[in-house]
C-alpha cells in the first residue's frame, strides 16, 4: 500500500524541528509547527496592543523557531518557504489539530520522560494509521512508546535527521519490533523519493549508527593523540581531507558542533550498551571534562580547542589548546613529513593505505585509530545494522566521509590488515573471519 503524506505536524520548533518543518514545506507538504505556549507578551507585543489571549503571542515560540533559521546562515536557512505552507500553534491550544495529519514528527528535548508525556497526549488525537516518529538522536524508540496504544506503536519509528537538515543527506529510519514493515518502507520511500534524502535502516540501539560510530571514532582519536603525544593541530591534519574526511577534521568539528555535545552521546552508550566491548572508551577524558566545566565549548562560547586572540589582521591570531597544560598557545605548523608524500597520492584508497602502513609516528597514529574503527564497526554487525552498506552510507552521508568503515577495510587490504592485527595479538571480528573463510578478500567487488 502506497502511503501519501500530504499534511504533517512537527512537534518542537527548536533548531531541528524548525528545519524539518521547512524541508517538508519546500517539498509540498502542508505543515503545522507546534511548540510550548508563551507565558506572557514581550514588551514589543505589548506595545502593539497584544495580550496573552492573542494567538500571535501564544504561538510566538513556534513562529520564532522558524524565523530564527534565516539568522543562522545559508547552511541552515531554506530561503523562500511557500506562503501559508506552515501554520503555527502551541501544545496547549492546538494539539487536537494533529488529528488530520498523515505524519507526526516529535522533535522536542532529548528527555525520555518529557517525550513520553507529550506523546501520551498525541495518542489521544492522532488518527488511526497516521505515522508518528521521533527525531531523537539516540534514545530507545521502544522505550519512548512503551505505554502507548497498539496502533500508535505499529505506526511508530525513529526518523533521525542530521544538522543542517538542508545539506546533510542522511536520515536514519529506526523501526521497533512493533513497527509494521509497510510503515518502514513507506517512510524510506518518502525520504528517498520525495525529500531527496539518503535513508538507511538502523536498529533501535543507543545512538543508532552514525553517532555510535562517529563518537567512538572521536574518542579513539583523542586516546591515540594522548598515547602518541600529538598536538591538536597534528591530529586535525591527520584526520581531515588527507583521510577523505571533512576539512574541519576532529577538533575543529568539535568546536563547531559544541565540545559538550559529545557528553550525552557518550553517556548514552556507556549507560545503555553494557555489552559493548569498548564501553570504557565512552568515559570522557579528564581534559574534555575540564573544558566543559570551564565553558570552553567551541565557537558558541568563543573558545574550545581553538580560539582567536587579538593580534594582526581583522580576525586576530588563531591559538590552539595544549591539552597537557590546559593553556592556549599560538597554533603550530604540524611537523609530519609523511603528509607531504601522502598529498601526492590522488586516489583516496591508496592514500589511506599509505598513511596507515607508514613507519613513523604519524603512521602509528593512523593505524591505531583506523584499526580500532574498523574492528569496532565490524563488531557492530548485526547489532546496529543488518547490512554493512548501511554503516558505510551512514558515515558517508551523515559525517561526510569519502569511505565508510568497510570500504576502508578494502582500501587497507583485508588480508594485510588481518595479518597485522594477528601479529599484534588483537582479535579479528567474526564478520571478517567469515569473509576470508568464504574465499573472498574484500567486502565490495569493484568494477573495472
Amino acid at each position: 500500500m502506497k502511503r501519501k503524506i500530504e499534511k504533517a505536524a512537527v512537534l518542537g520548533a527548536g533548531v531541528m524541528g524548525a528545519q524539518i518543518a521547512a524541508l517538508l514545506a519546500t517539498r509540498g507538504i502542508e505543515v503545522i509547527l507546534l511548540d510550548v505556549l508563551a507565558q506572557e507578551p514581550t514588551d514589543e507585543e505589548r506595545s502593539a496592543g497584544l495580550t496573552l489571549p492573542d494567538a500571535e503571542v501564544r504561538n510566538r515560540i513556534a513562529r520564532a523557531g522558524l524565523q530564527s533559521l534565516g539568522k543562522m546562515g545559508p547552511m541552515v536557512s531554506f530561503g523562500s518557504i511557500p506562503e501559508d505552507s506552515i501554520s503555527f500553534g502551541n501544545f496547549e491550544d492546538d494539539l487536537a489539530k494533529i488529528a488530520d495529519c498523515d505524519w507526526i514528527v516529535e522533535a522536542i528535548v532529548e528527555d525520555l520522560t518529557v517525550k513520553r508525556g507529550l506523546l501520551k497526549r498525541v495518542d489521544q488525537y492522532r488518527k488511526p494509521g497516521a505515522v508518528a516518529s521521533s527525531n531523537t538522536s539516540g534514545l530507545s524508540l521502544a522505550a519512548i512508546a512503551a505505554h502507548l496504544s497498539e496502533d500508535f506503536r505499529q505506526h511508530w519509528l525513529g526518523t533521525h535527521f542530521f544538522n543542517p537538515v538542508r545539506f546533510v543527506k542522511l536520515v536514519e529510519v529506526v523501526p521497533t519490533q512493533d513497527t509494521l514493515p509497510e510503515v518502514t518502507q513507506s517512510m524510506l520511500d518518502l525520504f528517498t523519493i520525495n525529500l531527496g534524502k539518503g535513508a538507511i535502516i538502523a536498529r533501535d540501539t543507543p545512538n543508532f549508527i552514525a553517532n555510535r560510530i562517529g563518537v567512538f571514532n572521536a574518542l579513539q582519536t583523542i586516546k591515540a593523540m594522548m598515547r602518541w603525544g600529538l598536538t591538536v593541530e597534528e591530529v586535525d591534519e591527520l584526520t581531515g581531507t588527507i583521510m577523505g574526511r571533512p576539512r574541519t577534521a576532529t577538533f575543529r568539528t568539535m568546536d563547531l558542533v559544541g565540545v559538550d555535545t559529545i557528553l550525552p552521546v557518550a553517556r548514552n552508550v556507556y549507560e545503555n550498551a553494557p555489552g559493548d566491548e569498548m564501553r570504557d572508551l565512552f568515559i570522557i577524558p579528564g581534559f574534555i571534562q575540564k573544558m566543559i566545566e570551564n565553558r570552553w565549548l567551541g565557537d558558541k562560547t568563543g573558545q574550545g580547542f581553538f580560539k582567536r586572540v587579538e593580534g594582526e589582521g581583522k580576525r586576530g591570531q588563531a591559538w590552539a589548546l595544549d591539552y597537557k597544560t590546559m593553556c592556549y598557545r599560538p597554533r603550530q605548523k604540524p611537523d609530519l613529513p609523511v603528509l607531504e608524500e601522502a598529498m601526492k597520492i590522488e586516489d583516496i584508497r591508496e592514500r589511506i593505505r599509505f598513511l596507515a602502513y607508514a613507519e613513523d609516528r604519524a603512521g602509528a597514529f593512523v593505524w591505531e585509530t583506523l584499526s580500532a574503527l574498523l574492528i569496532y564497526s565490524a563488531n557492530r554487525v548485526p547489532e546496529i545494522a543488518d547490512r554493512i552498506v548501511a554503516i558505510d552510507n551512514a558515515m558517508k552521508w551523515g559525517y561526510n566521509w569519502q569511505l565508510g568503515p568497510f570500504e576502508t577495510w578494502d582500501a587497507l587490504g583485508v588480508q594485510r590488515a588481518v595479518a597485522r592485527l594477528k601479529a599484534e595479538g588483537r582479535e579479528v571480528p567474526a564478520i571478517v573471519r567469515r569473509l576470508l573463510d568464504s574465499g573472498n578478500d574484500s567486502f565490495y567487488r569493484r568494477e573495472g
